[in-house]
């Protein structure tokens, strides 16, 4: 016969949002996720240092069908709380660029600082442990479990969904919760990959490692990040930020001196270098291999001294706006993060529960709220997870 407990509140995912989430709920919570150890996709982020919040975090900077839904839990739980909390276990720290923060040792610092939070407050993390069924019941929920070959039934009055969305596969990976959302009648956007790299076949192989600063710009704001050539397209910071608004079929535009110098430096390289090749002076500028590659769809004739101003402004017009259309992304393999999945219009922005489901509540990633690059989606992760667990808490 399976074992049986009641338990106030169950947490699907022991990733950063259902591990912040447990922290606040006021104990007697468990976490189950079925991976050997917590906290995994903290652990290999940011290089192994944890990009763990971002200081810009600004409503602007997440994506999604309701703009203003995680207005709410974002002003109630800032980046400036989590860097207390940081701060509060002795991590050490730094800002990298652009407002984003990491962990001057290892990402497990985080990962360890989270599960010693969640226990000290009463929860009980259960690794290695798959969710077989869950239902509703009258006093909440009823959830069938199963940790080696065991099975155990658990009667909870809250349900928290913090499974994260379909990115990285190899690290387990699926749609649970999104397959969760509609058992119980919630409805579940359009889901793809996000910051991901993007594809264009065979096209750019003999430039793989270039990399240089560049401002990308699909349909929606510019990036100005690094960008780099990988034998299968094109990735970097620029390239991953515009993923996340490029649609199938649609152009990037991409300026390659994003400075606004080029221009200038080529007018007087003119007068002091007028004997060279144009193609060695933009070399100067630009990564070699780039400006050869750029060559043989762009003629470039001549000398310096041959070159008129028109002539400048022309090559430097296309290497400002080069426009591309990918072929598609290296999808959910490499995507950092899910675009879409569960509804705004279904959850209270304010306790992540479902309006048609009293005590289910969904958080993290698998909501349709999708951060930039740069600790962003960290932050949505505390965010949500402060807003759904104080909530559960306060019996609100």
């Amino acid at each position: 016969m399976n074992k049986t407990r009641h338990i106030n509140t169950l947490v699907l995912g022991a990733g950063a949002a259902g591990l912040f989430a447990a922290m606040h709920a006021g104990g007697d919570a468990l976490v189950i996720d079925h991976a050997r150890n917590p906290g995994e996709k903290i652990r290999i982020s940011g290089g192994g240092r944890c990009n763990f919040t971002n200081t810009r975090t600004g409503p602007e900077c997440f994506l999604g069908a309701n703009p203003h839904f995680h207005k709410s839990a974002l002003a109630r739980y800032t980046p400036w709380d989590f860097l207390d909390l940081v701060q509060k276990h002795g991590i050490a720290w730094h800002e990298k660029t652009l407002g984003q923060l990491f962990c001057d040792g290892k990402a497990t610092q985080i990962v360890a600082m989270l599960m010693g939070e969640a226990q000290a407050a009463g929860a009980e993390v259960s690794l290695q442990t798959t969710l077989v069924e869950i239902a509703r019941e009258e006093s909440g929920f009823r959830a069938v479990i199963e940790r080696l070959g065991k099975r155990e039934t658990i009667h909870a009055a809250r349900l928290v969904v913090a499974t994260g969305g379909k990115s990285i596969p190899k690290m387990g990976a699926t749609g649970l919760a999104y397959r969760i959302a509609e058992q119980f009648g919630l409805s579940v956007t359009e889901t793809r990959p996000g910051l991901v790299p993007l594809t264009f076949p065979d096209r750019f192989s003999g430039l793989s490692g270039v990399a240089l600063p560049v401002r990308a710009q699909p349909d929606g704001p510019a990036f100005e990040e690094a960008l780099l050539f990988t034998h299968r397209g094109l990735s970097g910071p620029a390239i991953l930020q515009a993923s996340s608004y490029w649609r199938e079929g649609a152009e990037i535009r991409i300026d390659l001196a994003p400075d606004g110098r080029l221009a200038e430096a080529l007018r007087a390289a003119r007068r002091t270098d007028g004997r060279k090749a144009l193609k060695t002076v933009l070399a100067q500028h630009l990564p070699a291999r780039l400006v050869e590659a750029w060559a043989e769809d762009h003629p470039m004739p001549g000398n310096m001294a041959d070159q008129s101003d028109r002539a400048i402004d022309a090559l430097c017009g296309a290497l400002r706006d080069w426009r591309l259309v990918p072929a598609g992304t290296e999808g959910y393999r490499t995507a950092e993060v899910t675009l879409g999945g569960v509804s705004t219009d279904a959850l209270s922005s304010k306790t992540m529960e479902a309006k048609s489901v009293p005590g289910l509540h969904f958080i993290g990633e698998c909501v349709d709220v999708t951060g930039w690059l740069g600790g962003y989606n960290f932050q949505w992760a505390w965010a949500s997870g402060f807003a759904a667990g104080t909530a559960i808490a306060q019996g609100g």
